[in-house]
């Protein structure tokens, strides 16, 4: 799988360091709370685990399954819930937890269908941060890294559901992707 990698953004180390920052910034601002860590599956997963464990506070878990790229590297802008969450979220501390916002379209949603359900309050913690994409403004609350604008893959990123197991963050060569920006 290294052999895709064009370049690698950030290391194992980089990525360890800053979830530890995100942790403690979190546990200082829901003291006394007991957040629920919303992931969104399936990239946020490898982020989600260690950033709970980064949390010094009671804090519960539960996972949202949605859909705007299916196989492609671009969003397709419709946006389709495929697992909801189990738990009730009515006068609950939200906490969303996903790998990257882009475009915003899926964040946004998201973030309107939860306030519907009548959290307590709701934010957004995402690793990586893409703002030359944004289509949608998203209220970002924690943010790991700023990334290019380039194709990202590994720590959970994927590209057709392989090199998420990568543990850096590094740019997929085109030549990898390519065919689905002609069709």
């Amino acid at each position: 799988m290294r052999r895709d990698i064009e370049r690698v953004l950030w290391d194992e180390k980089e990525i360890a360091a800053k979830v530890a920052e995100l942790g403690a910034a979190i546990t200082k601002d829901y003291q006394g709370k007991t957040p629920l860590l919303v992931g969104v599956l399936k990239g946020s997963f490898v982020f989600m685990a260690d950033l709970a464990r980064r949390i010094d506070l009671p804090c519960e878990v539960d996972f949202m399954s949605v859909s705007s790229y299916g196989k492609k590297s671009e969003t397709t802008g419709a946006v389709r819930i495929i697992k909801d969450l189990d738990a009730n979220i009515e006068g609950r501390d939200i906490l969303v937890v996903e790998d990257i916002l882009d475009s915003g379209v899926t964040l946004s949603y998201i973030m309107s269908v939860m306030r519907v359900a009548g959290p307590a309050s709701i934010a957004l913690c995402t690793l990586l941060d893409k703002p030359s994409r944004r289509q949608v403004p998203v209220e970002l609350r924690y943010k790991g890294f700023e990334t290019p604008d380039e194709f990202v893959v590994g720590y959970g990123l994927d590209y057709a559901g392989r090199y998420r197991n990568l543990p850096y963050i590094g740019v997929l060569k085109r030549s990898i992707y390519e065919t689905d920006l002609k069709g």
